[in-house]
């Protein structure tokens, strides 16, 4: 799988609002209303990951769930970074 240009990943971006792009990956973070709601929502992603066999750099503090997403084999972000996204957009609800 082949890494996708800025250009296209700036593209496929104006779907995600809640996701930006630098340092070669996306990036989003998602808050929750407390620890149990945010440990629930990382289970739930973590099946989605097995699923594609794609999975995020990310981090858990407190209510906060902060994620990465690169295709470490691409160098790059690919489509599946932005099937990862899609799966995670469908399950977090984050806070206005």
């Amino acid at each position: 799988m082949s890494p996708l240009s800025e250009q296209d990943i700036e593209a496929k971006l104006l779907r995600f609002p809640d996701w930006e792009y630098y340092d070669n990956a996306l990036h989003a973070e998602f808050e929750f209303e407390n620890f149990k709601d945010c440990f629930s929502a990382m289970s739930r992603i973590a099946f989605e990951c097995e699923a594609l066999n794609h999975h995020p750099n990310w981090s858990n503090v407190y209510n906060v769930l902060t994620i990465s997403l690169s295709t470490h084999d691409a160098g790059g972000v690919t489509n599946k970074d932005f099937q990862l996204a899609e799966a995670i957009e469908s399950i977090v609800e984050p806070e206005e």
